[in-house]
């Protein structure tokens, strides 16, 4: 048996601590803003000018060239310019 399931994005949360994708299937995945260090240092105005991307999979921020996938976030991927503190 095959189940569907929509992992597309449906909205983008982002608070000042955390990162949460909302995803059609009605879920939604968490991850840490330090985790995405370019997410983590700008500006709550250049954090909400994201859009979906990637035929609804991703999220794009144009103005600070920085790319997150759904895939990526349920596999607990963080970026490679993270560094732990």
């Amino acid at each position: 048996m095959s189940i569907l399931v929509d992992l597309r994005v449906k909205n983008v949360i982002i608070d000042d601590d955390d990162l949460a994708v909302e995803i059609m299937n009605g879920r939604t995945i968490k991850a840490p803003l330090a985790c995405f260090p370019r997410l983590f240092n700008v500006s709550k105005q250049q954090l909400n000018n994201w859009q979906i991307c990637g035929r609804g999979y991703g999220i794009h921020w144009e103005e600070i060239d920085e790319d997150i996938s759904v895939e990526g976030l349920l596999r607990g991927a963080i970026s490679p310019d993270y560094k732990k503190q």
